[in-house]
């Protein structure tokens, strides 16, 4: 397993939720949520996000790729491709893509079982659904000795 830690990106419409991991790559944990700007990567959007990176002195960064429960690409796949490539531009660490299905319909179980009503679950959903993304990414390079998903350039092709 490599070291240093890691950042977890879940690209959504309205937020993004980011989550880091610790430097040994064993756990995931939220950090906070960014709301999004409109466009693919608005600048403030990639600022805050960068300036997270660099104060974690983070070694990577892993965005959630939705895919449609078929392994289709969707609208939000397309999003969030477009996403990972403007922040592959923006950061000097590699920025992979790891599959997310399901992710967000986790976190909102996961916020539910713990006692969160819907309207308390919306400010921290997506930093669940980073924490379970970069958690899925860290168990699979442990298990496999492979960085999971996909490393992603500026062109947004994995």
């Amino acid at each position: 397993m490599r070291t240093g830690v890691r950042v977890g990106v879940d690209v959504g419409t309205v937020r993004i939720g980011v989550a880091r991991s610790d430097f040994h790559g064993m756990l995931a944990t939220p950090v906070e949520t960014v709301p999004r700007q409109r466009g693919t990567a608005a600048p403030d959007d990639l600022a805050r996000l960068t300036a997270i990176v660099t104060e974690l002195d983070a070694v990577e960064v892993i965005v959630g790729l939705p895919l449609a429960l078929s392994g289709r690409h969707t609208a939000s796949t397309e999003d969030a491709v477009a996403f990972a490539a403007a922040l592959a531009g923006a950061l000097t660490v590699p920025v992979r893509l790891v599959d997310e299905r399901l992710s967000t319909v986790s976190a909102q179980a996961a916020l539910r079982t713990s006692g969160r009503s819907t309207r308390t679950q919306r400010p921290v959903v997506d930093q669940v659904a980073a924490t379970i993304i970069l958690q899925h990414a860290l168990d699979t390079e442990r298990a496999s000795g492979k960085p999971a998903g996909a490393p992603v350039d500026t062109t947004g092709r994995p």
